[in-house]
């Protein structure tokens, strides 16, 4: 059986309280081995642990997304450390980043560069969230000069802007973006990135599927997102899958 990563699943939000054993039953049918959950902030991060620690295949990320950010106290940096250094299972610094709807960017890009420099002080990988802010970003990323690169969640941008974070490190998040007709620029690009830059992911419950509209997403359409990229490839399918499994073993510490 092929197998397959979520390198992107908020498996521990409420959505799947009430479906998540059977969930976690479901991956293990489908091949998907593991899931990394990326945290949002302080408030969540013993959530992960206490949802999805029984799961031998979650693993976990840490961080204070953009979307949290109004809530986040300078101190919980230091919880952050603590949670990253101490706690088993973590794989990367994230989910954090920038995105152009949230106020404050000032705080945004304080708390971003901060968790960047902590990323690289634990040498860990980050996971990284945008939204109109691939001009932000990049140059943060030049300056910052990271030692274990990450991912560029959900990309969603052109070929070019690809090709300039793949050459700061990065791997690109590559999900139910691609399933959509009219994201022509991005499956343009996913269609022609070299294959070692990918990997899959869902980041569920958000981000559905072309034709899942209004639902919630679900870690087990990792395997439809695998096979719309398939569909962008010349590459064979079971070459496409042992290259991004192997992917994502170069960048997280399994």
């Amino acid at each position: 059986m092929v197998k397959f990563t979520d390198s992107h699943c908020h498996l521990d939000f409420a959505d799947f309280d009430q479906s998540r054993p059977t969930l976690i039953h479901q991956l293990t049918q489908s091949g998907i081995g593991r899931i990394i959950i990326p945290g949002v902030s302080a408030k969540h991060w013993q959530r992960q642990l206490d949802t999805c620690g029984s799961f031998s295949g979650c693993y976990f990320g840490f961080g204070i997304h953009p979307w949290w950010i109004n809530n986040a106290r300078q101190d919980d940096l230091t919880k952050l450390e603590r949670y990253l250094s101490t706690k088993s299972r973590v794989v990367a610094l994230g989910e954090i980043g920038l995105d152009a709807h949230i106020d404050d960017m000032d705080k945004q890009i304080r708390f971003f560069e901060q968790q960047l420099s902590l990323a690289n002080t634990l040498a860990l990988p980050v996971l990284i969230h945008h939204r109109q802010t691939h001009h932000l970003i990049i140059p943060i990323l030049k300056q910052m000069r990271l030692t274990h690169g990450g991912v560029i969640h959900a990309f969603s941008g052109s070929y070019q802007q690809a090709k300039q974070y793949l050459g700061l490190g990065f791997k690109l998040g590559i999900g139910g973006v691609i399933t959509y007709e009219r994201a022509k620029k991005t499956r343009h690009a996913v269609a022609k990135l070299p294959l070692d830059s990918l990997v899959l992911e869902t980041d569920a419950p958000s981000m559905p599927l072309q034709g899942q509209q209004g639902q919630a997403n679900s870690p087990t359409n990792v395997v439809k997102v695998f096979q719309h990229l398939c569909d962008l490839r010349e590459e064979p399918p079971t070459k496409i899958a042992a290259q991004i499994e192997q992917n994502c073993e170069q960048l997280f510490t399994f």
